[in-house]
């Protein structure tokens, strides 16, 4: 058996996971959370060549290629636990939409090692629409209960 990736097939899955990362992470920078450009793009770059690599096996009767999407997704699992943090007064925890950007990274990164790119776009753009008009929504809410409150 020989072990290829074809360097084409790299470099158009690759750039794909690095775009979808990218605009991913942009949005996490712009907003001044710990996991911004740099993690999300090697989350999605990282997931894209673990699913590459798992292609190359597609054919053995032996391998189950589920293993390592399940592996990719538990591992960034743990990786998204590092971004979250009690807040000093305890009442209130942070870094879960940042993590859970992270998820959807290496779930990018999976699409593109896959192929899947017409998927992969409509995602990723629903990733940075949550995140930017979720994100909005949530600060106004928060203002307003804490308008209540006084």
């Amino acid at each position: 058996m020989e072990f290829d990736i074809e360097f084409t097939d790299f470099l158009l899955k690759g750039t794909a996971a690095l775009v979808a990362g990218f605009c991913m992470g942009l949005e996490r920078q712009m907003k001044g959370k710990h996991a911004g450009l740099k993690t999300n793009v090697l989350v999605a770059l990282g997931a894209a060549i673990f699913m590459m690599i798992s292609l190359i096996f597609a054919d053995s009767s032996t391998t189950d290629l589920t293993r390592v999407l399940g592996q990719i997704v538990v591992g960034v699992g743990f990786l998204g636990a590092g971004v979250i943090l009690r807040t000093s007064d305890k009442k209130r925890v942070k870094g879960l939409a940042t993590a859970a950007t992270i998820w959807c990274s290496a779930a990018a990164g999976c699409l593109a090692g896959l192929g899947i790119y017409d998927i992969l776009g409509g995602f990723t753009v629903f990733v940075v629409l949550v995140n930017i008009i979720f994100g909005y929504l949530n600060k106004k809410v928060s203002e307003n209960n804490a308008n209540l409150k006084d």
